[in-house]
């Protein structure tokens, strides 16, 4: 997309005035950051010392699923860090301009080279300590054929019973597990969240499916 730097709001036009979201420098200038609390504000963020652009750091976002298929779900084992060699779900980051959906059909597709149909959201867990908000979905695999992408080392279907519990990658896949064993059966379903006092900063305890 072609943007024209010289139109301001509404299509308005200003001299020399940049888009909102674009810092103010020649690209000869030097640019450097500070880090402070920029006037109006309450946190510490990264502030241009040239034309005083505030950088703002947000959380990213995880989309992912829990893929089921005649009364398995696939699991994949990673292939790069963290925790490589850890079984998890199929997620990611979303890419600029995706939605969370599409975000989840492609991460099935990159680590699991599976297409999927998405039944429901499934999860919203928040992460604090590593900034992260995941939207998990319940799906379905739309063909019966898997095979391990690039991140993954291999992919299984397996039942609940047959997951690898204390082989897990991170706890936010331990929560959208058990809640996908609390609801496979349903249809319409209303979200999950963090289980109660769970931050995301230590692994569930060992529990028998």
């Amino acid at each position: 997309m072609i943007r024209n730097k010289a139109l301001g709001v509404f299509g308005m036009r200003w001299k020399n005035r940049p888009m909102a979201d674009e810092p103010a420098f020649s690209q000869s200038a030097r640019i450097s950051f500070s880090r402070r609390v920029p006037e109006g504000d309450q946190l510490p963020r990264e502030v241009c010392d040239s034309c005083g652009f505030i950088n703002y750091e947000n959380p990213k976002i995880v989309a992912g699923a829990v893929i089921h298929h005649e009364n398995r779900i696939i699991i994949c084992r990673r292939a790069i860090e963290p925790r490589r060699g850890f079984w998890t779900i199929p997620a990611g980051y979303l890419e600029l301009h995706e939605t969370v959906e599409a975000a989840a059909r492609r991460e099935a597709r990159e680590e699991a080279c599976a297409e999927i149909i998405i039944e429901g959201l499934l999860g919203l867990y928040s992460i604090p300590r590593i900034s992260q908000v995941q939207l998990i979905y319940k799906a379905q695999l739309a063909t019966p054929s898997i095979a391990a992408g690039p991140e993954s080392l291999e992919v299984a279907l397996v039942s609940l019973e047959e997951v690898p519990w204390d082989a897990l990658a991170f706890p936010s896949v331990h929560w959208a597990l058990r809640h996908f064993e609390a609801i496979r059966e349903r249809t319409s379903f209303p979200p999950f969240t963090n289980p109660p006092g769970e931050t995301g900063d230590h692994m569930p305890p060992p529990q028998e499916p």
